[in-house]
């Protein structure tokens, strides 16, 4: 089951969310909450407050349902930042112009689920840096290498008599 919050009219250009997003994509909720944490963006403190939006919504939802819900094994399904409507402003310019600029807005949603567990043990999502060694071994593994080619045969040059530099008599 997946459980989502969401954050509608965030005051932040979708792009400078998205690198954040990309941080705890795929992670495991503690990860992603300690990530969060010691980010150094301006909307971290707000993803992170989502993040526990959406932790909460998992308790609350499987308290009312009576579903198991095991909060250790939860992960990050989907973070997405999607574009906001975008507010006109007007700069003033040299000699009585006006020049025109956008204040992006972002809409944030967040989605949890819980990692599926796998004969009779729990599988839980790789953190990135465990991913990182197989993937710099996968890419180690000896390429075929086309065989050369011949080298083109050099077109010979005609000679040219020697130019004569003298005056004619």
């Amino acid at each position: 089951m997946e459980f989502t919050a969401k954050l509608n009219y965030a005051r932040v250009s979708p792009q400078k969310a998205r690198l954040v997003l990309d941080l705890i994509k795929g992670r495991r909720v503690e990860d992603a909450l300690d990530t969060l944490l010691y980010t150094n963006k301006g909307i971290a403190p707000a993803l992170y407050k989502l993040l526990r939006s959406a932790l909460e919504n998992a308790n609350y939802v499987s308290a009312e349902k009576g579903l198991d819900v095991d909060v250790d094994r939860l992960y990050v399904k989907r973070a997405i930042a999607n574009d906001g409507p975008r507010m006109k402003r007007i700069r003033p310019a040299p000699m009585g112009r006006a020049y025109r600029y956008q204040r992006r807005i972002s809409h944030i949603e967040i989605a949890l689920e819980e990692k599926i567990a796998r004969n009779g043990k729990a599988e839980l999502v790789q953190t990135v840096e465990e991913t990182a060694p197989a993937k710099k071994a996968a890419k180690k593994a000896p390429a075929k290498r086309a065989a050369k080619k011949a080298p083109a045969k050099k077109a010979v040059a005609k000679k040219k008599a020697p130019a004569k530099h003298g005056k004619k008599k």
